[in-house]
């Protein structure tokens, strides 16, 4: 799954424009759900007050952001990557795929592409610097940031509803004790990650 912005600028020449790009995802660390991956190429002459690190904003301020940014940005994507991918390449590997596609779908190739963490995609073949901590340091970042939060909790309070016995809306997928309990008592849900171990460990005991 993929959703795009179309560009705001198609009347400045391209040499104009430093197209960067700032690429954050949400959802690594769940035992449940997709991994969503955004990337944003902000509009300088469109400011966004009041971005940062999505996991120190409120829910309310994100939804807020969530719109600005998707009103003002010059454009951005926002990739969906599966529980079965997670799975199937490792969680790891599964966010760098995500980063590529991410980056690859946006209406604006990008010139310069800024990845919150410590490692680059090795197949993606735009210019690219990992930030450590990025999501609070780089405005763009911080924006994909947003994005890719906003997404994957709509996603989870969807699955809410699907698996309404599990908690998803509240925890979103994380492993608190709540989350440890559905699983014992239920087992996984098809949307869990079988390569997470309280999954598997769920999964023998079923």
């Amino acid at each position: 799954m993929t959703e795009r912005a179309a560009s705001t600028q198609d009347l400045l020449p391209n040499d104009a424009l430093q197209w960067i790009a700032g690429v954050d995802e949400a959802g690594r660390g769940p035992l449940v759900g997709p991994v969503v991956v955004a990337a944003v190429i902000l509009d300088p002459q469109r400011p966004i007050d009041g971005l940062a690190d999505s996991k120190k904003l409120s829910a309310k301020r994100r939804d807020q952001l969530d719109v600005l940014i998707r009103s003002h940005a010059i454009c951005f994507s926002v990739i969906i990557v599966s529980a079965a991918e997670i799975d199937e390449y490792n969680i790891l590997q599964a966010s760098l795929r995500g980063m590529t596609r991410a980056l690859l779908a946006m209406s604006h190739l990008p010139t310069l592409a800024l990845l919150d963490g410590n490692q680059i995609p090795r197949d993606l073949t735009i210019p690219a610097r990992a930030i450590v901590g990025g999501d609070a340091l780089e405005p763009a970042i911080s924006a994909a940031s947003i994005l890719a939060k906003v997404t994957r909790d709509r996603l989870m309070v969807a699955m809410d509803a699907l698996y309404p016995d599990y908690g998803f809306a509240k925890h979103k997928g994380y492993p608190v004790p709540e989350h440890f309990a559905a699983l014992q008592r239920l087992g996984p849900c098809p949307e869990h990650r079988r390569s997470f171990a309280p999954v598997r460990r769920a999964l023998e005991r079923c």
